[in-house]
């Protein structure tokens, strides 16, 4: 089963503005499903058909109402009906006219009452919105049902006129009132004609206290813009009134038309103040975490400084080198730190952290007499932050490993044609399932016999630690194929769908 455009497509042949036209009907129908306390099917003719032959339908769209229980527990959605199944349809469809009546179905259904309501666009009826719910028998119903009512069959008569749904109409939002919150029902001049009781909640959590029925909003202390734009323009408006910080409310004027003019409207209301108040939080608790951030960097700073005064007291060279690689290791962090406290999200472009940090690495292991050139290729993409800090000092630790190791000193050149450069790649890969970081050299390769697992220095066995243990990646390390100079390569994956969730 497809979507309303694959099916208006494949079995209707609409495309182009009139589709549109239906999926701006779809997309802003739910208020009218709730006025009517029914279940609403959109109807598509099918094409094709011979003349004379019983005309058939392919349903293409279904709301079911909040206000009232359904009429259908199973979706209907791309079913295909005849005339004979769906009689009011069919009227509807040729006399162009609202059509009303029962109909019986099947079983399960039963009896239904059907409001078949031609879908007009620009002259012609192309598809039918039928009303569908079971009969109340004997119930009869109160002031609220009997205005939503009156106020569905206004709309209905838009949209067999052409004029519903709205040729401009404002994106809705999760926010967006339905009926349920609160309904304000105007006449012309812009007086409440009628007021639902959340609507009235509303408004007094606006502080409006008195009865609104035959007051404009101007004399209930609220403004009048939303109403007076959707009036002028034709189309719906939604705005925010606030009173302080503590009570917010949502606006929609819904502009009830008639030969193009407005003849009223219906204004839907809904106290968003609790979701407005989870929003500062959010927005604080954002800004402290940044905060703690750059605190954390700052401190790790500190801390960096203070390694280097211990270290120009030092005169011995392996102390000198381990107080050295701890520095960079802190640094490594540190830049971590300071990329997340500029990030308003948890996710990091870990490429703004990749390229500072091989250039730290490159600024503070070049050598003069023998310079190492860093590259970086690919695109990483935004990964978690619990991800990047590992992943950051991995590198840093192959990088070091690589100007340590894949160039010594007693080697006269890095490679067997002297005139190129000693080079270490780092590529970085992201198909979205999995992340690859290389990190390749031309230097003097593994050495013989060489086993990753059984490797003892400090900086390999923190690599094998953090891959295994907090990412839960692996790591393979591998002599190229340089010739004389064979370089190395070291490949570390991480899964992302696994580096999501994994805390240690």
């Amino acid at each position: 089963m497809g979507g309303l455009a694959e099916l208006t497509r494949s079995l209707a042949g609409l495309q182009g503005p009139v589709l549109a036209h239906l999926h701006r009907l779809v997309a802003s129908w739910g208020p009218l499903a709730d006025l009517c306390f029914a279940d609403l099917l959109l109807f598509v003719p099918l094409h094709g058909d011979d003349e004379g032959e019983s005309q058939r339908f392919v349903i293409v769209g279904h709301v079911r109402p909040t206000t009232n229980q359904t009429a259908y527990r199973h979706d209907v959605v791309g079913t295909v009906v005849d005339e004979g199944e769906r009689p009011l349809v069919a009227q509807a469809l040729r006399s162009g006219t609202i059509v009303e009546g029962d109909v019986d179905l099947s079983d399960d259904l039963g009896r239904l009452q059907v409001l078949a309501i031609p879908v007009r666009w620009e002259g012609q009826v192309v598809a039918v919105c039928s009303r569908e719910s079971k009969p109340d028998l004997g119930r009869q119903p109160g002031e609220l049902e009997r205005t939503y009512l009156s106020v569905f069959h206004r709309f209905a008569a838009m949209i067999a006129d052409g004029a519903f749904p709205f040729a401009a109409e404002d994106a809705e939002t999760e926010e967006a009132p339905r009926v349920g919150d609160g309904a304000l029902v105007l006449d012309a001049e812009g007086r409440v004609v009628y007021a639902s009781p959340n609507a009235v909640s509303a408004l007094h959590r606006l502080g409006v206290h008195v009865n609104a029925e035959g007051e404009r909003l101007a004399d209930l202390g609220l403004e009048e813009v939303a109403v007076h734009t959707a009036f002028a323009i034709g189309a719906p408006v939604t705005e925010e009134i606030e009173r302080g910080h503590e009570v917010t409310v949502v606006l929609r004027c819904l502009p009830l038309l008639e030969d193009g003019a407005a003849t009223g409207a219906l204004l839907l209301l809904r106290d968003i103040s609790d979701l407005r108040r989870r929003d500062r939080l959010l927005v604080s608790m954002d800004a402290t975490i940044r905060e703690i951030h750059h605190r954390v960097k700052n401190n790790l700073q500190t801390i960096s400084s203070l390694l280097r005064l211990q270290g120009r007291r030092l005169t011995s060279r392996e102390a000198k080198q381990a107080i050295e690689e701890s520095v960079r290791r802190i640094r490594s962090i540190a830049l971590v730190h300071e990329t997340l406290s500029q990030e308003p999200t948890g996710d990091v472009p870990f490429n703004d952290i990749v390229r500072p940090l091989v250039r730290t690495v490159e600024e503070s292991l070049g050598s003069p007499d023998r310079p190492v050139r860093f590259r970086v290729e690919g695109d990483a993409g935004r990964l978690p932050a619990r991800v990047v800090t590992p992943l950051a000092v991995v590198l840093t630790e192959l990088l070091q490993n690589a100007a340590d190791h894949a160039f010594p000193l007693e080697v006269p050149a890095p490679l067997a044609d002297a005139s190129e450069e000693a080079s270490v790649t780092v590529h970085l890969d992201n198909d979205g399932e999995r992340l690859r970081m290389e990190v390749a050299d031309n230097g003097v390769g593994l050495p013989p016999g060489f086993d990753l697992a059984g490797a003892k220095g400090l900086g390999l066995s923190i690599v094998r630690s953090l891959v295994t243990s907090q990412i839960e990646g692996s790591i393979s390390m591998r002599s190229g194929d340089g010739g004389s100079r064979p370089g190395a390569v070291i490949e570390v994956h991480v899964p992302l769908a696994l580096a999501q969730h994994v805390v240690r």
